[in-house]
């Protein structure tokens, strides 16, 4: 008669059959996982930082601040580990315990996991860790997660996340026979993730495809105050994802500043040849942070994730998400009309090219 724990290590072993580093890379992690203390109930939140306001993360069973630290900004620059490695030590001194990230956030290096890694390193116990595959096909998507385990220094993540799903045809690649799914759902039966999720800021309809196909724990959308007016989210995935009950995390909060009248449009040459040039901006947008943050947490969102450039702007968004109160429904309305004029451009990445 087998033991369970020689069951566990041949499932474990099958699950791994990708060939080359990838399966001993991940092999390796889960095996070190398994010796020590596991994947954890929830990760713990520091027992000296202030305390920030909680949501429940979905049905997660985790408790989050409704603020979170995104993961670019500062951390997906290259060569920047003096500014980002320390913003990362200060989100978590100020009591933010959910940390996002990506494997493709830093381009082929992927900064973001290194610098979020050299924190994980001492500190992975305060943080719920997420992190996200842009690949469609399964093989691909498990040599993403060995990667993202090893920049980011652990043996788990808390939510692995399909990334940027905004068309059809991504949402049929993923869930086709070879597809990333089947790298999410088998990484998730051997613990070395605990929670699914997906994510997307192009189009609501695939998104909402995606979450009546399969019951992921968590969804990361673009929610800010000129939603309604572009490509909405707001008007039938977000209510689609609290009839789930999944953990909702907010993200575009201010459009990359271009929501904020503190931001100053770069020169026209830099916006034709960037990513964000897909809509030409030429001014700055009608507010202030505190109201474009706000009206994403009056939302019923778990938590808004937000990439910062210095510990300065960290530490004013971690206050105005202690200071919150939600805003009345006159104020939303207010403020959704105050970001029309302007919401082409606060919603460009609605308008990329995707071919």
């Amino acid at each position: 008669m087998k033991k369970l724990g020689q069951d566990k290590n041949a499932g474990r072993r099958a699950f791994l059959k990708v060939g080359g580093s990838a399966a001993a890379g991940l092999l390796g992690r889960a095996a070190s996982a398994q010796q020590t203390s596991g994947v954890p109930a929830h990760a713990q939140n520091s027992p000296t930082a202030p305390a920030l306001p909680t949501r429940n993360l979905g049905q997660t069973g985790y408790k989050v601040g409704i603020f979170s630290l995104g993961g670019q900004g500062a951390l997906e620059r290259p060569d920047n580990q003096a500014i980002a490695v320390p913003i990362v030590e200060r989100a978590l001194d100020l009591g933010v315990n959910y940390i996002d990230t990506s494997s493709i956030y830093g381009g082929p290096r992927r900064w973001s996991e290194r610098y979020v890694g050299e924190v994980m390193r001492r500190r992975r116990a305060e943080a719920f860790l997420a992190s996200k595959t842009k690949e469609r096909t399964r093989d691909g998507s498990l040599r993403m997660l060995e990667e993202s385990l090893k920049l980011l220094q652990t043996d788990h993540l808390d939510l692995w996340q399909l990334h940027d799903i905004g068309l059809a045809e991504d949402v049929e690649a993923v869930f086709a026979k070879g597809g990333a799914m089947e790298a999410l759902r088998q990484a998730h039966e051997q613990k070395i993730v605990r929670h699914l999720g997906i994510t997307g800021h192009y189009r609501p309809e695939a998104l909402a495809e995606g979450i009546r196909r399969f019951p992921f724990d968590a969804i990361l959308m673009a929610l800010n105050a000129a939603d309604r007016h572009q490509f909405s989210f707001m008007d039938t995935l977000l209510p689609l994802a609290v009839e789930k009950r999944m953990g909702i995390i907010g993200m575009k909060i201010p459009a990359r500043g271009r929501l904020l009248s503190s931001w100053t449009p770069p020169p026209l040459e830099r916006q034709k040849t960037s990513w964000e040039g897909a809509v030409i901006a030429t001014t700055p947008g009608p507010l202030e942070m505190r109201e474009a943050m706000y009206y994403a947490l009056t939302l019923p969102v778990s938590t808004v994730i937000v990439g910062c450039d210095s510990i300065k702007q960290l530490e004013e968004n971690v206050q105005l998400a202690r200071d919150f109160t939600p805003l009345s429904a006159h104020q939303m309305t207010t403020l959704a009309a105050r970001a029309e004029p302007v919401s082409k451009q606060a919603m460009f990445f609605k308008f990329v090219s995707r071919g």
